[in-house]
């Protein structure tokens, strides 16, 4: 006779499905369990048993339980292209609410193509643009440290950041 499958028929077949993510084992059991309890407060209740009241019967925390509840999600899969729902707006589809454009990627490219040209500067130009970028020391700070005077900082500083803008320009 066709039906819904009893908890133990549900709690086997957890067991024995594929997840699409890995599940833990702690959470498989888990699983089982609250498969059982639900379905026993169900018939006891005559309604769906609330996070609270399997917590107590499984003597669990009713953050368990509620670990236990989202580990069920990774038995199963939908399509990021699936119809969530239809408006007079057209159809909608989880990808499109998923993602934005990343505006830090054009940092990460740019400091890759300028990671080689730093290389190639002088110890003294590199240590310039370290202090001045990387420990943000100002002009007058770095002068200090390197005993010589922030005109000069701001020259060199110049300088370098012209020669890298130069080579940043021409490996596009």
């Amino acid at each position: 006779m066709a039906g819904w499958p009893s908890a133990d028929g549900a709690s086997e077949s957890l067991v024995h499905a594929p997840a699409v993510v890995h599940v833990p084992r702690r959470l498989q059991e888990a699983q089982i369990h609250l498969a059982k309890a639900t379905e026993e407060l169900r018939s006891r209740l005559g309604r769906t048993p609330t996070v609270k009241e399997l917590s107590q019967l499984m003597c669990l925390s009713e953050d368990e339980v509620n670990e236990a509840r989202l580990a069920s999600n990774g038995y199963s899969s939908a399509s990021l292209d699936a119809t969530i729902s239809s408006s007079d707006d057209g159809e909608a589809a989880p990808a499109d609410f998923i993602g934005t454009d990343d505006n830090a990627l054009e940092l990460v490219e740019d400091f890759n193509a300028l990671a080689p040209m730093i290389a190639e500067l002088d110890n003294r130009e590199r240590r310039i643009i370290h202090m001045r970028f990387v420990d943000e020391c100002t002009q007058a700070q770095i002068g200090e440290h390197l005993a010589i005077s922030q005109m000069h900082v701001s020259r060199l500083l110049n300088r370098t950041l012209t020669k890298l803008r130069q080579g940043m320009l021409t490996t596009d």
